[in-house]
C-alpha cells in the first residue's frame, strides 16, 4: 500500500502516514453514526507515532460503552471528522477513511457494533461482531 494521505474538506488540516494500517473496519455504533452523520464510520487504525498532522484539529471527548475515553478529532474550520483516539488502544489513531485522498486504499476487514447498525445496511462477506472486537 502506498503512503496514506488525506485531509479535511476545506484543506486546513492534512495528514500523512507511511505505516501500514493495522486494521480497516466499519463501525456501526450510535456515537459513530452521529459523529459521521451517516450509517457508519469507516476507519483505518494506524500507529500513532507514524501519523503526521498539519493544521489545527479540535477534540471532542466522548465515552465508549466500556467507560473508556474516545477522543474524536475534527477540523476546527470546516468540522470534517478526521481521527478517533481510544483509551483502549493508546498507540493507534483511527483515521476516518472517507478523508483519504485515495479512498480506494480502504477495504474493510471487519465490521463491529452490528447490533446497532441501520436496518438498510448489508455488507456481505465482511465478518461482523455485535459489539466491540476482542
Amino acid at each position: 500500500m502506498a503512503d496514506l494521505e488525506g485531509g479535511c474538506l476545506c484543506g486546513a488540516v492534512r495528514y500523512t502516514t507511511s505505516a501500514e494500517p493495522v486494521m480497516q473496519a466499519v463501525c456501526h455504533c450510535r456515537n459513530c453514526q452521529k459523529q459521521a452523520g451517516s450509517g457508519w464510520s469507516m476507519i483505518m487504525g494506524v500507529p500513532a507515532a507514524a501519523l503526521s498532522i498539519t493544521g489545527e484539529v479540535k477534540t471532542y471527548e466522548d465515552q465508549g460503552e466500556s467507560g473508556g475515553a474516545v477522543r474524536r478529532q475534527f477540523c476546527s474550520n470546516c468540522g470534517s471528522p478526521l481521527f478517533s483516539r481510544v483509551s483502549a488502544a493508546p498507540d493507534l489513531v483511527f483515521i476516518k477513511a472517507g478523508t483519504l485522498d485515495d479512498t480506494s486504499q480502504f477495504t474493510p476487514q471487519m465490521q463491529f457494533w452490528t447490533d446497532s447498525k441501520q436496518h438498510w445496511i448489508e455488507l456481505p462477506g465482511i465478518p461482523a461482531m455485535a459489539r466491540n472486537p476482542g
